[in-house]
């Protein structure tokens, strides 16, 4: 038995689908056009339909987002007095006591109060 080569295969299936397209008459593919201009208008004015829906519910989505950054903005920055109010009782604790960890204590809960406040500012001014 011998294998097919590439031109062989593509001849047979050139002459398969000529001969598939050879038997319809006028009024076969007639009716096929006619098919598929009105499977294409009806996706058509379905797709048109959806689209008025569609963009009221991203209106509706992005007004209830955006009604939520500030309240949550607000949360980060109390979040972070709070955090920089007991990193700062904490330092000044170590820094009585004369530990001599302090400078590193006071730098971590400084960088993460101003991380805190950062954070929540550039996502309000990337997001409204």
């Amino acid at each position: 038995m011998t294998a097919l080569n590439y031109s062989t295969l593509f001849h047979f299936t050139f002459a398969v689908e000529f001969k598939f397209m050879s038997h319809l008459n006028d009024s076969t593919m007639k009716r096929r056009i006619l098919f598929s201009v009105m499977c294409a208008v009806i996706a058509a004015s379905v797709f048109a339909q959806g689209q008025g829906q569609g963009l009221a519910g991203i209106n509706a989505a992005t007004s209830l987002m955006t009604s939520y950054f500030d309240p949550a903005t607000k949360l980060c920055y109390a979040i972070g007095a709070v955090l920089g109010l007991v990193g700062g009782i904490k330092t000044y604790g170590k820094f009585s006591s004369g530990d001599p960890d302090t400078s590193k204590t006071a730098a971590s809960w400084f960088f993460a109060c101003i991380f805190l406040i950062v954070a929540a500012t550039i996502l309000r001014s990337f997001f409204l």
